[in-house]
């Protein structure tokens, strides 16, 4: 239970039984899991303050009350933003509605509950001129670690994988096709298995400046840095033979922008940039949900916000009254 939760009882039992469900039940990671906690612990406390002590108890008003009350700061806490609020209010709806199917409470009190309108923002991508730019400054040089950290940013932008994701690889997760065909391309028929939210694993191509980069580090740099370890199947690794960091790979990006003359570069800047280069060449927007792992298309769609002139010319080409 979150610092600070003074309630016991049903509530704090329900809840204990709702995260071991995203747990065990719906494969939940750890910090996503400990998110959940993190909100509900706030919205048990808003609960006590109402004097509710079981879910059966609670109404849709005391629901939209919590809504108000984190939006605002008004529960003691620091205000949300409204992406924050919307996401404080679907852990709360998830609750309830697990209550409901188990039997806990005879309705559903936030199921009407709206969150707060939010203004929809643009992910930031890169031109592909700029992620040119910042792939030719990294790992400039022949060292092991200058080879494994173009190999990393390469990789990056090939997949369109979150940071998680790639510092998590192990070798074994790289495939190149031949044995299984053997007139296959090798640049074109390289894949890699990543394994997203919720242990989902998808199977991504990987390019050939990608493949090229990984062949590099695997055969030049990779046995030397092992050398100082004690053995891991982590793909990459530090100076210490050991799996980097999500921290290390960030640092790695962040000295490749500054070298590149760029600014506000984060891993998510890549995968943004790696979904809206797909769109802007023509891909589908379902191609590019497989390939991002997002449960929904629906959250995929926000890169098509960000090729209005893509779109526009689209149009303008095909449509037989656009002229």
């Amino acid at each position: 239970m979150g610092a600070g939760v003074v309630v016991s009882g049903p509530l704090e039992a329900a809840l204990d039984d709702y995260l071991a469900h995203l747990r065990v039940e719906r494969g939940l990671s750890v910090n996503t899991t400990a998110a959940y906690r993190r909100d509900l612990a706030r919205y048990l406390r808003h609960l006590e303050a109402l004097g509710r002590t079981s879910l059966g108890a609670v109404g849709e008003d005391d629901v939209a009350g919590f809504v108000t009350a984190v939006r605002q700061g008004g529960d003691g806490g620091a205000p949300l933003s409204p992406s924050s609020t919307a996401r404080a209010l679907a852990a709360v709806r998830g609750w309830h509605r697990f209550a409901h199917a188990e039997g806990l409470s005879t309705q559903d009190p936030a199921a009407a509950v709206r969150a707060p309108t939010q203004l929809r923002r643009l992910p930031h991508a890169l031109s592909v001129d700029a992620v040119t730019r910042l792939l030719d400054a990294a790992g400039q040089g022949d060292g092991p670690v200058e080879l494994r950290d173009r190999a990393l940013l390469e990789l990056l932008y090939s997949t369109g994988g979150r940071i998680s994701e790639v510092v998590g690889l192990d070798v074994d997760a790289l495939g190149w096709l031949e044995a299984a065909a053997p007139d296959a391309d090798p640049g074109r028929d390289a894949v890699v298995r990543l394994h997203g939210k919720g242990d989902k694993q998808r199977i991504v191509p990987v390019g050939s400046y990608a493949r090229a980069a990984l062949d590099a580090y695997l055969v030049r740099a990779r046995p030397v840095l092992a050398t100082a370890g004690t053995g891991t199947p982590a793909l990459f690794l530090n100076t210490r033979g050991r799996p980097l960091s999500r921290q290390s790979a960030w640092a790695v990006l962040q000295a490749a922008s500054e070298r590149a003359g760029l600014e506000h570069v984060s891993p998510h800047t890549m995968r943004h940039s790696f979904a809206t280069h797909l769109l802007q060449g023509g891909a589908d927007v379902r191609v590019v949900q497989e390939l991002l792992g997002h449960a929904s298309v629906t959250t995929t769609q926000i890169y098509t916000m960000v090729t209005p002139d893509a779109l526009r010319e689209v149009y303008a080409a095909t449509h037989p009254r656009a002229l």
